[in-house]
């Protein structure tokens, strides 16, 4: 069986791994058969010295239907 990967960004207003976990729900209503996620990059949106939001790039691994 063959995978494909796609980057999804998600964003929360509270931390990292709701940020991620936002990717994935939001990848999940349009693609099926997902597998794996791995977070391939944290970021930060900055107001000043305060964290206006975190960013998790969330690479969703699903299988392709033939």
């Amino acid at each position: 069986m063959a995978q494909k990967v796609i980057d999804v960004v998600g964003t929360s207003k509270e931390s990292f791994a709701k940020a991620a976990e936002n990717a994935v729900a939001e990848a999940a209503k349009t693609v099926r058969g997902m597998k794996w996620a791995r977070v391939a990059g944290l970021e930060m949106e900055l107001d000043g010295k305060k964290i206006a939001q975190y960013r998790a790039t969330t690479k969703i691994y699903f299988d392709i239907e033939h």
